[in-house]
């Protein structure tokens, strides 16, 4: 009777290198912002026509949200959540003049409102993402309105007042919390999501984990920038028929694509 060798234990499972791109997330200093804006100015002032272009379309928006906000109040911040939704998708165009200027090359206006169609999938999922968040933004702005507020909804001459009453502090901070929570989810999933899909055409999923951390991880310059985009926007629309969102909102979508080439870091392939 012959013996057989024993057999040998199957070799571990390895899986295979990962074809993606290796990136690093970059520590960013409190001057960060300021220089995104510098080079977004430099950006504006080489497109002027692109930049108007977009310019009148941020316009057109915050034309619609102060309508609204004279009709329906109550619908004032499901509108809003939507301009955070919209707003960074239509910086597109914006994201591919400033790269193909980084690049040398001329930006092109077909290029910049066409530039979204390579790349329709992941943009797709990532809108799917943020329009979920929109939703659940817009339903808990009912919600507390309706459990907090005890002075019955005003009209939007006297909203202010009605805010501000002392009976209404409880919904003032329930109201200033979940859409605390809720901006904070659209401006970390999104805030270097798209001009990071534009550039790399890397997945949704990857683009808004890559985004979720560079906010994790330079969390104070992040909510510094995210500060200077909520104030450069309100002193734009305090302007007479917000005619100072012509300049900003172009400024901020430009500067929004340095902000993602200086956070997020891209290894030479080896």
């Amino acid at each position: 009777m012959s013996l057989r060798p024993p057999e040998e234990p199957p070799a571990p499972y390895v899986p295979p290198p990962s074809e993606a791109p290796a990136r690093d997330i970059a520590q960013l200093g409190w001057s960060a912002p300021g220089r995104w804006l510098k080079l977004g100015w430099h950006d504006l002032a080489a497109n002027p026509g692109i930049s108007l272009f977009f310019g009148v379309a941020f316009w057109a928006m915050a034309l619609a949200l102060t309508e609204v906000f004279r009709s329906q109040p109550e619908y004032t911040m499901t509108l809003v959540s939507g301009c955070l939704l919209v707003g960074p998708f239509l910086a597109l165009g914006l994201y591919d003049a400033s790269r193909r200027r980084e690049q040398g090359l001329q930006p092109d206006f077909v290029a910049s409102i066409t530039c979204w169609k390579d790349h329709l999938r992941s943009l797709s999922l990532l809108v799917g993402v943020l329009i979920v968040l929109e939703l659940l933004w817009g339903r808990a702005s009912l919600v507390v309105i309706a459990v907090f507020f005890t002075t019955g909804m005003p009209s939007s001459v006297g909203i202010a007042q009605a805010v501000l009453n002392p009976q209404n502090l409880e919904f003032l901070m329930a109201y200033l919390m979940v859409g605390g929570v809720f901006a904070t989810l659209v401006f970390a999933t999104s805030v270097v999501s798209i001009p990071m899909i534009l550039d790399r055409d890397t997945d949704a999923i990857t683009a808004a984990i890559t985004s979720i951390e560079v906010v994790l991880n330079n969390t104070g310059v992040m909510l510094w920038w995210a500060a200077l985009i909520v104030g450069l926007t309100a002193a734009a629309m305090l302007l007479p028929w917000s005619l100072g969102l012509l300049l900003v909102g172009p400024l901020l979508g430009h500067g929004s694509w340095h902000a993602y080439r200086q956070s997020v870091r891209w290894r030479a392939a080896p």
